[in-house]
């Protein structure tokens, strides 16, 4: 078989890296000194990667996370108060195993999105899906699904997603229908998946802004008693990564 012939069947059979390792393979001298199941080992090796790399850039794209955000880019310096163990064993995603939920709390600025999205991209990472969104914009687009009829389908989608990140929780206070499709949501999800809540509001003040008791026990139930809470402190990132704030006086 030609070098061509088979460089085409690897582009068929969808091997692109493998391809790229045989080509490379072929014109070093010193792969020569390898034997068979060895240069064979390097090239699997080369393929699995590539797809793993790609598997995690797609899954991220569908995660939407507004800003990159990784854990060894975590800011755990004292003043923010971060158990550094509690971080680090959640950035091991057993709790998404478990099914459990995560709080993320603090004032504004203080970095609660950057952490909720690290342990997303941790999560991605492990082999688990994730989505992320502001609290009124899945609100927004639940009711539009009601509207278009493709409701049950786009609850289906969520409940299937391992760990749904909620952003800017309890920002504004709820509407009837609004604590109604957070239930239908988090109904979906109880005991099968996790929840991870982004919010500048305390937990205790949380139950005053659903407009029906009976809706916010029921919601509270399913985010709150089987939860880890993170507490961030500290002034606001923002201002401290401010380029103004660099600035010289003049």
């Amino acid at each position: 078989m030609s070098d061509t012939v088979l460089f085409d069947k690897l582009l068929r059979l969808r091997l692109p890296a493998f391809r790229e390792g045989l080509r490379e393979q072929q014109a070093n001298p010193h792969y020569a000194e390898l034997s068979f199941e060895e240069r064979l080992a390097l090239l699997v090796d080369q393929e699995c990667t590539r797809r793993q790399g790609n598997r995690t850039q797609r899954a991220l794209h569908t995660a939407a996370f507004p800003a990159p955000a990784t854990l060894e880019d975590l800011d755990l310096s004292p003043e923010r108060q971060l158990d550094r163990r509690q971080i680090l064993e959640l950035g091991q995603a057993t709790w998404i195993g478990n099914h459990l939920n995560v709080l993320v709390l603090g004032p504004t600025g203080s970095g609660k999105t950057y952490l909720a999205c690290a342990l997303g991209t941790a999560a991605i990472r492990l082999g688990f899906s994730v989505r992320y969104f502001r609290t009124a914009r899945l609100l927004h687009a639940l009711g539009q699904a009601r509207q278009e009829a493709t409701y049950p389908i786009f609850l289906r989608t969520l409940a299937r997603t391992d760990l749904l990140i909620l952003d800017d929780w309890m920002r504004d206070s709820f509407t009837l229908p609004n604590a109604q499709d957070i239930l239908e949501v988090l109904d979906d999800r109880f005991g099968q998946s996790s929840t991870l809540v982004v919010a500048q509001m305390p937990v205790n003040e949380w139950f005053s802004q659903i407009p029906n008791p009976t809706l916010a026990d029921a919601i509270l139930d399913r985010l709150v008693h089987n939860a880890y809470r993170i507490q961030l402190a500290g002034e606001s990132q923002r201002k401290l990564r401010s380029p103004i704030r660099a600035m010289p006086h003049t």
